[in-house]
């Protein structure tokens, strides 16, 4: 009897001690905002310089895409631009040739109207040198008209050439944002097509942790506020962290179905986000707790 005595109390003592340890006031899992990397370019993927597990920087290199048939087609167009450029020169020796005509001209017309003011020409004479005059302004204007198709034409082709250029910039897929390549999915040698996932990654420096209170528990949430998260540590122990609240649900919901009781699951309940800094302990997926 005695011994029994001393079982009782001894499971009252520890029911007490339980009593008096502080509950979690939510629940919920880690997550990370995930980028998903893809092709803008269509061709063969030569290289891809990344892995899974990678620390990336923004602006890094993810993966190079096959630009040999864009790259003569932009040898092709700089060749036509350099053609227009030959046309131009052909047309500014047309027009000097002209301008050294009307020279003569000029030179004769003098000659003629001088001649004519002292009887010595006709007037027919007179006319057809003006006309000859008027014939060659005519054809200087009108050559020189064709500067004006010629520039419309280079600035055609050099329109193509910078869309030559952003697509070829495009083969080079680069990092967004920083982060860590989570998972891939396109190896070298592998079609890629404009949409095409080429990798998922995600900044771990940060993850958020996503719970679910009730209306009486707002009261006590309130954005930027600090709050203590715990993690599993061990077996019976807790790691205590430090998070900021970010964002709360402006709307209520019915708790999602990763809620363990039917009971929880039917209660309407409020999103919250927590950002809590990641040392490297926490992982995508990972429980979590909170005390207000």
């Amino acid at each position: 009897m005695k011994k029994l005595q001393i079982i009782a109390l001894a499971l009252l003592s520890i029911g007490a001690c339980k009593n008096t340890e502080k509950k979690s006031d939510a629940f919920g899992n880690f997550e990370a905002v995930e980028t998903i990397v893809s092709s803008e370019a269509a061709g063969k993927l030569i290289a891809r310089q990344v892995k899974e597990g990678d620390l990336l920087a923004p602006a890094q290199l993810i993966a190079t895409i096959d630009t040999t048939e864009l790259y003569l087609k932009k040898l092709q167009t700089e060749a036509q631009l350099n053609s227009t450029e030959t046309k131009r020169q052909n047309v500014s020796a047309q027009i000097n040739v002209l301008k050294e005509q009307k020279k003569t001209i000029q030179i004769t017309q003098q000659r003629i109207t001088k001649m004519f003011a002292e009887k010595a020409a006709t007037q027919q004479q007179v006319d057809d040198i003006n006309g000859q005059a008027n014939v060659i302004d005519k054809q200087i204007t009108s050559t020189n008209t064709q500067f004006q198709l010629i520039g419309s034409e280079a600035e055609v082709i050099k329109r193509q050439l910078d869309l030559f250029s952003e697509q070829l910039n495009k083969c080079k897929i680069t990092s967004p944002v920083k982060g860590t390549v989570l998972e891939t999915y396109l190896e070298a040698g592998e079609l890629a097509t404009p949409g095409k996932p080429i990798l998922k990654m995600a900044d771990l420096s940060n993850l958020e942790l996503k719970i679910y209170v009730s209306g009486a528990q707002l009261p006590k949430v309130k954005l930027g506020n600090d709050v203590k998260v715990l993690i599993d540590s061990g077996a019976q122990t807790m790691q205590s962290l430090t998070g900021k609240i970010t964002w709360i649900s402006s709307e209520s919901e019915f708790t999602p179905k990763i809620i363990q009781t039917k009971d929880e699951r039917v209660k309407l309940m409020y999103a919250v986000k927590i950002l809590v800094p990641n040392d490297g302990t926490l992982k995508i997926g990972m429980p979590g707790e909170v005390v207000f």
